[in-house]
């Protein structure tokens, strides 16, 4: 790919299957970005050709953040309307699906515009794998990100199951969640190698001359921040603390069994069948409903405590 007759990628071929995690390395406008685009087909390449799979479902970190509203709360901008949301080919109700972003009771029901910029890049998290998608692209996720979302994001990179796309300077974020590298290493070549940047050094990569102030300059590692948020979760004992962490989870459970019972009553002719039947099973969603509503109260009255 040339640009202004300057070649930034040449000579390269490579092959992307699924599940494959990938890191871009390299300075600042060596042509990481650009190559994002000629894989997606967004950009055409000056010579040569891409061959792109079907039943593509793209999702970008980096697009979402204008999605965001911050007028609305938490469970607006992630469930956007839905009461629960496929992940892996299973339903979960919101409020469970955002413990595991580090949201409880009140604080999903917080307008964004009231939260941190942590929990704000939280949110973008929880609605980025709230999506149906098996290519995801993060361009430089890492900025600014607290310590502790920054572990959430590794986390749930290595465990999605389809593909991603990561440019990144952040080597120790790069060693931990890609399985193969593509260096941008100066002169137009781009090479290919297993693991992240410590392995891109362990096999001989390096930049060029021309380009090694500048990536010394870009390349960085995390470094640890002072987390406020974490320190608010200590208002609690140790035993509520338990408890409060595992209602999202009874929650769930709870709403799954008013939907079966539920969808037993929709089927036609259920009044119309044994008495004996019919009341045993109003009975029970009677009873899992209060059980439900006691279940949302004690949530909220131990989370307004930390």
């Amino acid at each position: 790919q040339n640009f202004a007759d300057n070649t930034v990628i040449k000579n390269l071929t490579t092959t992307i299957i699924r599940g494959d995690r990938i890191g871009f390395i390299g300075p600042n406008g060596a042509g990481k970005s650009t190559l994002l685009k000629i894989i997606l087909g967004q950009l055409e390449p000056a010579l040569g050709s891409v061959k792109i799979g079907t039943s593509l479902s793209v999702a970008y970190f980096d697009q979402l953040r204008e999605q965001l509203d911050l007028d609305k709360n938490v469970v607006e901008n992630v469930a956007e309307g839905r009461d629960s949301i496929e992940i892996n080919g299973k339903p979960r109700h919101i409020i469970s699906y955002l413990s595991d972003f580090l949201f409880t009771g009140a604080r999903s029901r917080t307008p964004l515009r009231a939260l941190s910029g942590g929990e704000r890049n939280r949110v973008l998290l929880a609605k980025l794998f709230s999506k149906e998608c098996n290519l995801l692209v993060l361009d430089e996720p890492t900025n600014d990100l607290d310590v502790e979302t920054l572990e959430l994001l590794e986390e749930v990179l290595v465990n999605f199951p389809g593909t991603i796309l990561l440019v990144s300077h952040d080597r120790a974020f790069l060693d931990n969640v890609v399985t193969s590298t593509l260096a941008f290493e100066g002169g137009g070549i781009v090479r290919e190698y297993v693991g992240g940047y410590a392995d891109w050094i362990r096999q001989g990569g390096e930049w060029n001359d021309s380009q090694e102030d500048d990536s010394n300059a870009q390349i960085t590692t995390a470094e640890p921040t002072v987390n406020s948020e974490s320190a608010k979760h200590n208002k609690l004992s140790y035993k509520l603390k338990s408890e409060l962490e595992a209602l999202p989870s009874q929650i769930e459970i709870l709403e799954q069994q008013v939907q079966v019972l539920e969808q037993t009553m929709a089927v036609p002719g259920f009044y119309e069948g044994e008495a004996l039947a019919t009341a045993e099973v109003l009975s029970q969603l009677e009873t899992t409903q209060q059980a439900l509503e006691q279940k949302f109260a004690r949530w909220e009255e131990l989370d307004s405590k930390q």
